[in-house]
């Protein structure tokens, strides 16, 4: 009997540097990986470009979400919204909101998501603040998360 394909790694946030760091590495560990990218042109110049399958779309989008997470088992979640001004706290929470619905729709086993560190019941920044809101709304899927503050 043939072998099924292994399942996909999902990254969001490859143009970014942890996920440009992240990709690699998982190449190299022998993964499948699909990056989920706003600006497919970001890639351009990356050596392990060619070697991944590249989607484009955006969190804050959920249509553009849905055949992404087809055949997935982990998401990697590497993005934050802090560099669009103001009101990034909605937006980090509505692509989280997002994100992890179409994951827990597509079968999507586990999300990893590089939070930020901070108690929740002290009084942090805003940017902390939406860290926290962001793990605590992927959550709420019903998926299972891993946090890494």
């Amino acid at each position: 009997m043939p072998s099924q394909p292994r399942n996909a790694i999902l990254v969001t946030g490859a143009t970014g540097y942890v996920g440009g760091r992240l990709v690699p590495r998982l190449i190299e560990a022998g993964h499948r990986v699909r990056c989920l990218v706003r600006d497919p042109s970001r890639l351009q110049g990356r050596a392990w470009a060619s070697q991944v399958e590249v989607v484009q779309g955006d969190v804050l989008d959920p249509d553009s979400l849905g055949d992404t997470m087809r055949d997935v088992d982990v998401v990697y979640y590497l993005i934050h919204s802090l560099g669009e001004g103001g009101g990034f706290q909605q937006l980090d929470v509505q692509a989280a909101r997002n994100t992890s619905a179409a994951a827990k729709s597509a079968g999507v086993n586990r999300l990893i998501y590089l939070g930020g560190l901070g108690d929740e019941r002290a009084d942090l920044s805003p940017h902390l603040r939406s860290r926290q809101q962001t793990g605590e709304t992927l959550r709420q899927s019903g998926v299972s998360v891993t946090e890494f503050r």
